[in-house]
């Protein structure tokens, strides 16, 4: 317990650094600094669960790896920044998907969810057709295009599963999942907006923040059980 309330002393310590760098626009120690905020809450995780999940690890380690490529952004080029960077995080966001889906019935959800997946599937579209267009005319028609419609797939697709799951279990730990899913969601979308728009110190504040509160939501439910789910007669 003592090391755990160290390791959050440190994220906060990190965090409280980066919000004073990033709102005096010294570019350099907001990244560092950000970049180190989600490995610092891995580490946490490894630390205090003997027996971690093979997915939820997964998802963790290549999530914090591709923030820590920040540091070798002006070592290697562009195009290995991009690609594996953004690989990491689509099998970050996979992985995790498959840790939320792999315990669902999917003919109970599909007998008792129809309308919710009717307009879960008309949202992510949507949110899907509006990203892609607000990249577009930086990628074009190119590989980094796919890259991009396979990161906002990934992505989407943990927000979709996390709602089912709560629908399906209705408990605290999959209440938090879905949190968790929905924080990082709203990030990726103020992200590309901060990325592409308008690169607003409150907008990259907002992005960090939401992130955060996401691993801290992913990383409270680490530590809970799921109740037995009590199904309703289709």
């Amino acid at each position: 317990m003592n090391k755990l309330k160290v390791m959050v002393s440190l994220v906060l310590l990190v965090y409280i650094g980066f919000v004073i760098f990033q709102f005096r626009s010294n570019e350099f120690w907001a990244n560092a600094l950000d970049a180190i905020l989600l490995p610092l809450i891995s580490i946490a995780y490894f630390k205090e669960n003997k027996r971690p999940n093979l997915y939820f690890s997964l998802f963790l380690i290549c999530y914090s790896v591709s923030d820590l490529m920040i540091f070798i952004v002006d070592f290697i080029p562009y195009a290995y920044f991009y690609y594996v960077g953004n690989g990491l995080y689509i099998i970050a966001y996979t992985a995790l998907f498959i840790k939320i889906i792999k315990s669902l019935s999917f003919q109970y959800i599909i007998l008792n969810f129809k309308f919710h997946l009717v307009v879960l599937t008309a949202l992510n579209i949507y949110i899907a057709y509006v990203l892609q267009d607000i990249v577009n005319p930086y990628v074009g028609m190119t590989n980094e295009y796919f890259v991009e419609i396979a990161y906002n797939v990934s992505m989407l697709l943990v927000l979709t599963a996390s709602l089912l799951n709560y629908l399906y279990r209705d408990d605290k730990k999959s209440l938090l999942i879905f949190l968790g899913s929905l924080s990082i969601v709203f990030s990726e979308v103020l992200g590309v907006a901060y990325m592409y728009v308008d690169q607003q110190n409150l907008l990259n504040f907002l992005v960090t923040t939401l992130t955060l509160l996401a691993f801290y939501f992913y990383f409270t439910q680490s530590n809970l059980k799921n109740e037995e789910v009590k199904q309703l007669a289709s």
